[in-house]
């Protein structure tokens, strides 16, 4: 449930989670966003052109 939505892992499940990784809850935080990103950058692959992937691609990096 929470691969398919990480927006429901709030303060305390992150909590619980870095210490039981070991981590801190910013590493926590920080995965759970490149998490969000790669799934966008996945969606835009699978749904766009190789023209518009392109140039998805080259808007990402501007950011």
């Amino acid at each position: 449930e929470e691969r398919q939505n990480p927006a429901i892992i709030n303060g305390s499940r992150r909590k619980r989670i870095a210490l039981g990784s070991g981590t801190e809850v910013a590493d926590v935080n920080r995965l759970l966003k490149q998490f969000e990103e790669t799934r966008k950058m996945m969606k835009m692959v699978t749904t766009s052109s190789p023209r518009q992937m392109l140039k998805n691609v080259k808007q990402q990096k501007k950011r």
